[in-house]
């Protein structure tokens, strides 16, 4: 373990986060991957101690992030033996693009309580496969998604609930950062009980992490569910929950959602229209298959709207809310 600097508690310095290219929703770089990433390299900083697992990440997103470095000013505002804090602040080429904190903790013996139980659904590989638009998520290609029951996302639907089977193309362990991308992984809880899409860029997402990792990563498929808790005045609360495939919590998320006016030129899916949010991804449906492969129905056959390259083609959240 390192030794800590003896004003380790009040220093700033700084860490590089490393995007991804592969990772690029329509506006930028998907939102969960960049969190994930900036908790990579939040928790990796040389600057104090090593703080042990995460407990719960908090990010902020200003602007849509792109593959270039994030850097990173971190500050250690508290570091103790039951729990530390890390805050970081993050810019691409001097502009803002997030703010947030992590708080990490070692195990300590304690009561177990599981208020999350998975739900009972058919096993991934008797779910049929979810293609998303790759032209509107790029990202897409690095998943295997796969619905868990009816509900499927502008298929106008009585509930905003999505739940889906989802593992990495690479088979990546399901460590704190890919939890992390998991839980901001699916499109919407409204998408579920809509026709006609429309941005809902994330402003903030917290994601606190259950002891399951404590006893290492687990690996292979992750079971994912989003549900709008509440929706008004153009605000949304989106709730989330990540499972591993023997039914273990691995966390819970919670973000705030900007709900914005569908665009000119936008109808519903049977309009063949379709876009998408600013900051994180928010994607359609392509297609529905069978477990083999095969097509099985069509859910938006549209023709998508050019996808902004990075972060300069498109608005920043603020933007887009004002």
């Amino acid at each position: 373990m390192r030794a800590s600097p003896p004003d380790s508690s009040h220093n700033d310095s700084d860490a590089v986060a490393r995007i991804d290219p592969r990772w690029r929703s329509w506006a930028g770089a998907h939102g969960g991957h960049v969190a994930a990433a900036t908790l990579g390299a939040v928790r990796d900083w040389g600057g104090a101690q090593e703080p042990g697992p995460v407990r719960a990440l908090t990010t902020h997103f200003l602007a849509p992030a792109d593959a270039t470095p994030l850097a990173l000013s971190v500050t250690v505002p508290s570091a103790g033996r039951r729990a530390s804090t890390r805050t970081f602040t993050g810019h691409q080429d001097g502009r803002p693009v997030l703010v947030g904190s992590a708080v990490f903790g070692p195990p300590r013996p304690g009561p177990s309580y599981d208020g999350k139980g998975a739900p009972d659904v058919p096993g991934p590989l008797d779910c049929p496969l979810l293609d998303l638009p790759v032209a509107l998520s790029p990202f897409a290609r690095q998943l295997e998604i796969r619905p868990a029951t009816e509900s499927l996302p502008l298929a106008g639907g009585d509930r905003a609930e999505l739940v889906a089977w989802v593992r990495f193309a690479d088979d990546r362990p399901l460590d704190a950062g890919a939890v992390v991308t998991l839980a901001d992984v699916l499109p919407p809880g409204l998408y579920a009980s809509w026709r006609t899409p429309r941005p809902v860029p994330t402003a903030e997402l917290t994601v606190h992490f259950s002891n399951a990792l404590d006893d290492g990563a687990a690996h292979g498929w992750a079971l994912v569910r989003i549900r709008t808790e509440q929706a008004g005045s153009g605000w949304a609360v989106d709730d989330s929950t990540v499972w591993a495939a023997d039914g273990r919590l691995l966390a819970v998320a919670r973000q705030a959602r900007v709900v914005q006016e569908a665009r000119a030129g936008e109808g519903d899916v049977d309009g063949r229209a379709h876009e998408t949010g600013a900051a994180v991804s928010e994607a359609g449906v392509v297609a529905i298959r069978s477990g083999d492969g095969t097509a099985a129905r069509d859910t938006a056959n549209h023709t998508p709207a050019p996808m902004a390259r990075n972060a300069q083609d498109a608005p920043s959240l603020l933007e887009e809310t004002v």
